[in-house]
């Protein structure tokens, strides 16, 4: 122990002082340091919605403001007087501002958020404040101030933004135990719902991001934590081996976007040949695909496996009070506005005191002139005798002002010009009054209806600033995609019976199939057990296998047949099942479960397939019968878990197959849910149809092309551009009308689809740019209501389009639907064919002849039974 410890005396006998705890200093220091980062550099204010950094650099460009660009470089100077850091924190601040393109015009070289480039250096490009941020930021009458870090200068605490900007804006940041994320918000949107807060609703709001993209909202939960967003590229299919990426996810860039896919395709998550960026004054990436990949099942899987969808977590956390706190963006709105609303408040009433006073030495002014009140302090010896001359002089009038006249009024008058009294004119002075007069009572009024006044005000801010602020990010609702299902099969699944074994890595063995490294393999044994389990390089799973696939969760069409010795009893049993969830890894029993069970017979079938066997008994057995057929088709599907039914209590010898099953499912309904633009077999959405084996589905769109297509749920149909899609009938004829954009007409034809590629779009309208298809039908009678422009009158006319013209070839151009102008267009409900009437009219007192219909219910009876 040193002798400071012991308070005993110094080597060099110095005087001891007391010793002081430091505990206490550190957690006063760091609370001290955290509270700095939160209210000074990582969380905005409510008010205003910038931080500090920001509302500097903003406060230093309106006052450098004289309507030319400044160089960057300067603001940043002017900045620095205000904000105690370094020049690199606010150059990086004013390019984020710049980049946002609402409160600052850019000039140069500022990058480019959609491919990551960064701007060019300060000294070179130029920025002044936007008309926006002039009409709505500023205002120094309503701006509460403050010294600088320094003392010498002024800044403001808040700005007075008359506008949700920290919505529109967004924000990120982190500080210390905290952090902040709100998401950018679209101009139109927000304006749109502050009115409705000053209404008395409660509007929607959703994330608008400047890339664009499809984003899925629906756990966005008004911003506050706990909340979750997905944001998807738009990807197009430009042909079947090309792929497009038009708009990329928020908070990618096209260089980290291109280098996801490339690490998936590096792993083997996805095949393709190509990536190439063509980004310009347009994101554009172009992905070409390896020869034999789906593009469909490309796009789950850059969905699934890069960044071409990115999930965000919105935290929103503001500056109230000096303190941090979480709020909703519907709560952020509410502060917004009901802020406005005080703000334009105290505008009025600022722009009332105004009027009134100048009211008040307008009246003054003409009192002090007409009754020539400046000639009775001629005589006037003192200041004191002048101020009080006049003063007497105007004590007649004084009980029609609003306030009392004061001495500042008095000397105001004094100090008008000779040459303005000589020149006087009573009636511009009572013209000038009347309008001030109907101003202040505009003023009053709009105080006295200030919510009126305040929807008016951003009204008028829609009108003024909100063209070309449309929203960019598509509003949809995105499907799971699992990603077992659309990787790329980048592995061989190999299997050794015997040893047991199975795994990517046994080369020399039996192959199986190929696979994904993401898919789960079941594998079925001789002695009645199966299991699930992760795919491997090699993995034991026991001898005598007797078969092995990819395992798929949930499928309900994969039926598997099985007859197995029953241990116990000696007897065959047989049963049909389903494997439709499972534990990995886990051993499930398939028999009874009796020592001595073993399998005689077993098939998959991924139709629900149920095959006919024969059965062999062996020749000592006791049965009359020792050979029989089984159809596997007249017993029920259970669970795995099921005994089974008894196939034959006697010895059986061997089970051969005699004849392939057809499906006992039935076909498979197909919906198609028009808000994801996928096919499901869940019952979301339109029910299609119900699909066997080849069957097709035609889809017809909007540029005037069709396709056949499969009814694969990972089929995907743009929902905007989709006008037809059902099950494909090679018999039903297509009615069509289309605008030709050459002649600018509409044209109609009838043509039957000749073509039987999947998955390729045929036109069978004009190739124009302009031409676009506006109605399609398969009915037999489709009939058609067009409003046709006659002179300067339009008159409605209803087509019966299979009338028009006769069935032609898919590439025929069509007839000329009318020589009048088309003003609209559209699909009557189908026309039901009549039934045929009988013609014999019965009368009172006919007989009638029932015998056929006694027929008839005997054969409906047999058919009951």
């Amino acid at each position: 122990m040193s002798d400071l410890e012991n308070n005993g005396p110094l080597d060099n006998d110095e005087e001891l002082h007391e010793s002081i705890p430091v505990t206490g200093m550190y957690k006063d220091w760091f609370l001290d340091y955290a509270s700095y980062v939160i209210l000074e550099r990582a969380v905005p204010a409510i008010e205003d919605g910038l931080k500090p950094v920001q509302r500097r650099i903003m406060h230093a460009m309106k006052e450098m403001d004289d309507g030319r660009f400044n160089k960057v470089a300067n603001i940043i100077g002017q900045t620095m007087q205000y904000h105690p850091h370094g020049d690199a924190s606010i150059s990086d601040a004013i390019v984020n501002l710049g980049q946002k393109d609402l409160l600052i015009e850019t000039q140069g070289n500022w990058g480019d958020i959609r491919t990551g480039d960064g701007a060019a250096a300060a000294r070179y490009i130029e920025a002044r404040l936007s008309k926006f941020a002039l009409d709505v930021v500023f205002n120094p009458q309503t701006t509460e101030w403050q010294l600088s870090y320094d003392g010498r200068k002024k800044e403001p605490v808040a700005l007075p933004v008359k506008f949700p900007l920290l919505l529109a804006q967004g924000v990120e940041g982190i500080a210390v135990g905290l952090s902040t994320k709100i998401l950018p918000h679209n101009f139109i949107e927000l304006i749109e719902g502050s009115i409705e807060v000053l209404k008395g609703g409660r509007p929607t709001l959703l994330p608008d991001f400047p890339t664009g993209g499809l984003g899925d909202f629906s756990e966005y939960n008004e911003g506050i934590r706990g909340g979750k967003i997905k944001v998807r590229a738009r990807i197009e299919e430009e042909d079947n081996k090309t792929l497009l990426i038009k708009e990329i996810p928020y908070g990618t860039t096209t260089n980290s976007l291109i280098e996801s896919i490339i690490k998936a395709n590096d792993k083997g998550k996805i095949k393709i040949k190509k990536v190439t960026d063509n980004t310009a004054a347009d994101v554009e990436i172009q992905i070409q695909l390896a020869p034999g990949q789906s593009p469909d099942m490309t796009i789950d899987a850059l969905y699934a496996f890069t960044d071409c969808e990115v999930s965000i977590s919105p935290n929103a956390c503001v500056i109230i009070e000096d303190k941090p706190v979480f709020l909703t963006v519907n709560d952020i709105l509410s502060y917004n506005t009901k802020q406005t609303k005080d703000l334009l408040k105290r505008e009025l009433e600022i722009r009332k005191a105004e009027l009134m006073e100048k009211l008040l030495f307008s009246s003054l002014e003409k009192i002090f002139i007409e009754n020539r009140i400046y000639r009775d302090i001629e005589e006037c010896e003192t200041w004191d005798a002048v101020i009080e001359t006049i003063d007497r002089g105007l004590d007649p009038f004084k009980p029609e002002f609003y306030r009392e006249i004061t001495t500042e009024d008095i000397v105001k008058l004094t100090e008008i010009k000779i040459k303005r009294i000589s020149k006087f004119d009573a009636f511009k002075a009572d013209e000038l009054m009347r309008k001030l007069e109907e101003e202040l009572k505009e003023v009053e009024y709009n105080l006295n209806h200030l919510t009126q006044y305040a929807i008016k005000y951003y009204k008028d801010l829609l009108s003024k600033y909100g063209k070309g602020r449309q929203r960019k990010t598509e509003i949809r609702a995105f499907e799971n995609i699992q990603a077992t299902v659309v990787a790329a099969n980048n592995a061989k699944l190999y299997v050794n019976r015997a040893d047991g074994f199975i795994g990517y890595g046994l080369k020399k063995d039996e192959f199986v199939c190929d696979c994904s490294d993401l898919d789960d393999i079941i594998v079925f044994k001789r002695d009645g057990t199966a299991q699930v389990t992760r795919i491997q390089d090699k993995v034991f799973v026991g001898k005598d296998i007797i078969h092995v696939s990819v395992f798929r969760k949930g499928d309900e069409r994969m039926v598997y047949n099985l007859i197995y010795l029953d241990g116990g009893s000696g007897r065959a049993m047989v049963k049909r099942f389903q494997v439709l969830s499972v534990t990995r890894d886990r051993e499930y029993v398939l028999t009874k479960g009796t020592k001595g069970s073993k399998v005689m017979y077993f098939t998959a079938n991924p139709n629900g397939e149920a095959e006919i066997v024969t059965v062999y008994l062996t020749q000592g057995s006791k049965a009359r019968v020792k050979v029989f057929d089984f159809d596997f088709s007249t017993i029920e599907i259970k669970g795995r878990g099921a005994g089974g039914n008894i196939l034959t209590r006697y010895p059986v010898r061997k089970i051969q197959l005699k004849m392939e099953g057809v499906s006992t499912l039935g076909g498979l309904d197909i919906y198609y849910d028009e808000h994801i633009g996928r096919l499901n077999t869940d019952g979301r959405g339109r029910l299609v149809d119900n699909f066997l084996g080849d069957d097709k589905i035609l889809a017809v769109y909007r540029n005037g092309e069709y396709e056949l297509t499969s009814f694969e749920v990972t089929n995907r149909y743009e929902p905007k551009e989709l006008l037809l899609l059902e099950k494909f009938d090679s018999k039903k004829v297509i009615s069509a009308i289309y605008f030709d954009g050459t002649s600018k007409t509409h044209f109609v034809k009838r043509f039957m689809v000749e073509t039987s590629t999947i998955n390729k779009k045929f036109n069978f309208i004009t190739d124009h740019r302009n031409s676009r298809l506006e109605v399609v039908s398969t009915e037999e009678q489709p009939q058609v209501k067009v409003k046709l422009q006659k002179g300067k009158e339009t008159e409605e006319v209803i087509y019966d389009v299979d009338m028009l013209i006769d069935v032609k070839g898919w590439k025929a151009i069509g007839n000329k639907l009318t020589s009048h102008t088309v003003k609209d267009l559209s699909l009557l409900a189908p026309v039901k064919p009549k039934k045929e009437e009988n013609p014999q009219e019965l009368k009172v007192g006919d007989s009638i002849d029932l015998s056929v219909d006694e027929e008839d219910d005997d054969e409906d009876q047999l058919d009951l039974f």
